[in-house]
């Protein structure tokens, strides 16, 4: 009775963590043609899993075991970005991250989009090439970058922004780590991406590199040759965009974080207070109409 039950007992811890773990590839693949692929591989995995334990099919299982295999082998080639991610940060022990971590506080204003976008502007007018990392609430560390730059810890401006990218400057060439309002540190130089090697350039590919390892951070790119901006965010890149159409993309990824959302409720508060007191003194108004003209009446 009681081996039967140890058994059970395993059988049921064995689908549980096989059921969790696979929850947990779910939740962390977005794109839908991934989550077809995981889909089909699961499936083949589970089959293989039933025929082994419970059908006696030689012949049966030993091919489905050289499909499982073979799938192995091409979706590790198809996602090694991502598994070479997965390494990371189980190496750096951040396992908070591939559970699925609420962000960070993220502190901005309405000013932070206008800078930024008024910066890039003027960056493309120029012809200055510029790479700007915004950290949306996400867990980047010093060891995530091939080098972590030069600390400037600084109220962000559009003034700085420009003078940074100057091709005169020593820190001209690396990325620009923007958190909030402020600009953390210069000179920075990341990892780039494998895909479209052929088709970008170096600021390009590293926007592509860092965005593809962390979902909360974007890249500003300003082209040196052409002058033209792009917007890299969870590892897609869009180019080229106006000026006006990076401003929508940064409120909208921007403002989905807490304080541009927090202002603009706190206005709509504000308003609607003073439509009430409005709304109050009308009323008082006429209150007051009122009785004057009973007054007028008993006279």
């Amino acid at each position: 009775m009681n081996f039967w039950g140890l058994i059970n007992l395993k059988l049921l811890l064995d689908v549980l963590f096989a059921l969790g773990f696979g929850l947990l590839l779910f939740s962390r693949v977005k794109e839908q043609r991934t989550l077809w692929l995981l889909r089909g591989y699961l499936f083949l995995v589970s089959f293989a899993w039933f025929i082994q334990r419970y059908a006696y099919l030689p012949l049966t299982s030993k091919l489905i075991d050289a499909v499982v295999l073979a799938c192995s082998l091409s979706l590790a080639i198809l996602w090694q970005g991502e598994l070479r991610r997965l390494m990371e940060l189980l190496g750096t022990g951040r396992l908070a991250v591939l559970l699925g971590n609420q962000p960070k506080e993220f502190r901005a204003t309405s000013t932070t989009v206008n800078q930024l976008v008024d910066a890039a502007g003027k960056l493309s007018q120029s012809r200055k090439g510029a790479l700007i990392v915004v950290d949306l609430g996400s867990d980047l560390r010093p060891e995530d970058f091939l080098y972590s730059g030069i600390n400037i810890e600084a109220q962000l401006s559009t003034d700085l922004l420009i003078n940074l990218f100057a091709t005169d400057t020593p820190l001209h060439d690396g990325a620009v780590l923007v958190k909030g309002n402020k600009i953390i540190s210069a000179g920075v130089i990341l990892p780039l991406s494998r895909q479209g090697i052929s088709r970008y350039g170096t600021r390009h590919l590293a926007a592509l590199g860092i965005t593809e390892r962390f979902d909360r951070c974007i890249c500003i790119v300003v082209s040196e040759e052409t002058g033209t901006i792009s917007l890299a965010n969870q590892g897609k890149l869009e180019r080229p965009i106006t000026s006006s159409r990076l401003q929508e993309l940064l409120i909208k990824l921007v403002g989905n974080q807490n304080p541009l959302g927090t202002t603009k409720s706190s206005s709509n508060k504000t308003t609607s207070s003073q439509n009430i007191n409005t709304n109050d003194t009308i009323t008082v108004e006429n209150k007051s109409n009122k009785s004057e003209s009973q007054n007028t009446l008993l006279d």
